[in-house]
């Protein structure tokens, strides 16, 4: 099952979306809060329910002991977010002080989240945050670099707005070259729409020149339960949010199988003199009977 990573040019909405697609699988998800800026689910959609005793930072210890450790502090941290136990939450940190302490825990946390989608079948969506850059590549501290370096599909979460294309268009070749040098190709990168501004999917995809992967619709009662918390709004299950959640998981996926195929069979090199052909019967309206 895919690693899905999550990231925006500014606030579009990352933790929202990252927290409806988890709860939208069709199967067992976690979704990792790893925004070095701080997690906020535990105060909003969680209410405190989780103290600051538990979460992401945690496993920055446990990784300096060895990779058994951090495997087990990594379950020994999940939260179950339904009554079923199918829905995990590894909360994120409480200080973005914090965010220091992780640069080197990040490559071995990838590592086992790869494992929970391989071998058990999750789907794994990891909450980044805001991406800030340095220099032209992903800042080592303010931003979970290895994360996006390992992720099948690094999404970015752009509204249908003027601002957030304009915020989106520097940091889109960056990142592309980032994932081409250091990650797992430049295909990995697309776009996650959340709707509401003017502009459709198309032309956001033409604008940023990177394909939209999915979407999302403009739905302010569920985000505001995800965010502050409370009672459910009436017909929650039902919600738009949800209901297009559970599409743009399926079309995640099968994004990332397109990916993994073509990785495991990689385009035919091309037949010059067959092309040459090819072009001179296009060139002069094909063959004549």
């Amino acid at each position: 099952m895919p690693v899905t990573a999550l990231v925006s040019a500014k606030s579009s909405g990352v933790t929202t979306a990252a927290l409806a697609l988890a709860l939208a699988s069709k199967r067992p998800s976690l979704l990792a809060e790893c925004d070095p800026a701080g997690g906020t689910i535990r105060a909003g959609f969680l209410e405190g329910q989780v103290g600051a005793g538990f979460g992401l930072y945690y496993l920055a210890a446990a990784e300096r002991t060895g990779s058994n450790a951090l495997a087990q502090a990594f379950a020994n941290h999940l939260w179950g977010m339904d009554q079923a136990g199918h829905r995990k939450l590894l909360p994120g940190l409480t200080d973005p002080a914090q965010a220091a302490a992780l640069v080197r825990t990040w490559p071995a946390l990838s590592e086992v989240m790869h494992v929970l989608a391989d071998e058990a079948g999750y789907d794994v969506f990891i909450d980044a945050g805001r991406l800030v850059l340095e220099s032209g590549h992903l800042h080592t501290t303010l931003t979970p670099a290895p994360l996006l370096h390992q992720a099948d599909l690094v999404l970015m979460a752009v509204r249908g707005t003027e601002q957030s294309l304009t915020l989106a268009r520097h940091l889109i070749d960056p990142v592309r070259t980032e994932l081409a040098e250091r990650g797992s190709g430049p295909d990995a990168l697309g776009l996650l729409l959340i709707e509401g501004g003017p502009y459709r999917a198309h032309q956001v995809s033409e604008a940023l020149k990177t394909p939209v992967l999915a979407a999302l619709p403009w739905d302010p009662d569920t985000a505001d339960y995800f965010t502050n918390g409370g009672r459910p709004p009436r017909g929650y299950g039902r919600s738009p949010l949800l209901r297009h959640a559970r599409t743009a998981g399926e079309q995640l996926e099968a994004a990332s199988s397109r990916r993994r195929i073509q990785q495991q069979y990689p385009p035919r090199p091309a037949n010059l003199q067959l092309a040459g052909v090819l072009q001179r019967l296009t060139e002069r309206g094909g063959p004549r009977g």
